[in-house]
């Protein structure tokens, strides 16, 4: 399906106009009420959680599965090497430029003009559209806050992120920890105390070699990468303390507390996660969601950087335009050819997506 030309035009607007509006992690006030009167003054009823911002379909049935649309409003702060000012970038044809066009404010425009334009249609499913806070700085008040209110009506989602446009089925989740080996200190001249540098080297080397042996059909084996070792105070004092991080890109087949669990007996030092919330995910292959990627041959992957999707407890994929390797840096830009892309590939979706519900909804009643 294309998207008609003045979705692709009002999208343009709309993106240009974001962009001019800081919303840094945790300060996306001004983008959040700028936003919600935009969909107001179109006719929708939209509502706060906090600063995220929900709306749902005008026909919206409490009997139908409901279709969550989501992305993220806000940003990280603007790389220092930026050759232009980030909320009044280059005028151009053919790109949109400025902070957040590209992470995330590409889907987000898109995702608006594909609710507004299913807004009064009748579909087998609910369409509910999230625009959600302090995605960049994994905050309490972004999708946490927003899933605690609304999970139990929510089916399925598409998280809107730079994507190219292609599935990510999977997303590896992150765990992140803080490991602290204790000795004694002593003289380094004299055979005195207890070396903590050598109690931390065993037990990296012993990280190192755990097996994790429940494997993911679609992101294969946990991975575990020490990347942070310090130590000492100067050349002739023996420490007593190490402190070294562990990043752990963890599958669907184990939870974060798991891990700690699996992790902690094996070593002397002590474990402590970061956090235990961030989960990976995976979309089971015969889900409705699935069927429609494969019926429109969309391209799979399984993504190593994590999104609002870990904060989600339904299945998901994450697909929306632009490019992942933009993100975060310096000249941030989307091109226009892109976010058309973007919108044809929202509105075929939830076309395709229909289609696909109707037929199990079918088969479900012989």
């Amino acid at each position: 399906m294309t998207a008609p030309e003045n979705s692709l035009c009002e999208t343009c607007r709309l993106l240009r106009n974001l962009v001019k509006i800081p919303s840094l992690s945790g300060d996306e006030g001004a983008r959040a009420a700028y936003l919600f009167g935009y969909l107001t003054e179109r006719g929708t009823v939209a509502d706060f959680i906090g600063k995220n911002i929900i709306a749902r379909q005008l026909h919206h049935d409490s009997s139908k599965l409901t279709l969550m649309l989501n992305s993220h409003i806000d940003t990280v702060k603007p790389a220092s090497s930026y050759t232009f000012d980030p909320y009044f970038p280059l005028i151009s044809d053919s790109h949109i430029y400025g902070l957040g066009s590209n992470d995330a404010g590409a889907s987000v425009a898109c995702l608006i003009q594909t609710f507004l334009h299913f807004y009064e249609q009748q579909l087998p499913f609910n369409l509910m559209l999230v625009l959600s806070c302090e995605e960049e700085n994994s905050g309490p008040n972004g999708m946490r806050k927003v899933w605690a209110e609304i999970s139990d009506s929510v089916d399925f989602a598409i998280i809107g992120e730079p994507t190219g446009m292609k599935a990510a089925i999977a997303e590896r989740g992150l765990l992140v920890i803080d490991g602290e080996a204790r000795g004694i200190s002593g003289h380094a001249a004299r055979e005195e105390g207890i070396n903590a540098i050598y109690i931390a080297l065993d037990d990296i080397a012993t990280l190192r070699n755990v097996d994790f042996d429940k494997i993911s059909p679609t992101m294969g084996k946990v991975k575990l990468s020490v990347t942070q070792i310090n130590a000492g105070t100067q050349h002739n004092v023996i420490p007593d303390t190490c402190t070294f991080v562990v990043d752990i890109r963890p599958t669907e087949m184990y939870s974060n507390p798991e891990i700690m669990n699996i992790l902690q007996p094996k070593v002397k030092s002590e474990l402590k996660a970061r956090s235990l919330t961030n989960k990976s995910s995976a979309t089971p292959s015969d889900h409705l969601l699935m069927k429609c990627i494969r019926k429109l041959g969309i391209e799979t992957y399984t993504s190593p950087t994590t999104s609002d999707w870990m904060r989600i407890s339904c299945p998901a994929i994450k697909m929306g335009p632009g490019q992942s390797s933009r993100s975060h840096q310096a000249d941030e830009f989307v091109l226009v050819e892109e976010l058309e892309e973007g919108l044809n590939g929202y509105f075929a979706f939830i076309e395709e997506l229909s289609k696909c519900a109707m037929g199990d909804f079918a088969n479900s009643e012989k």
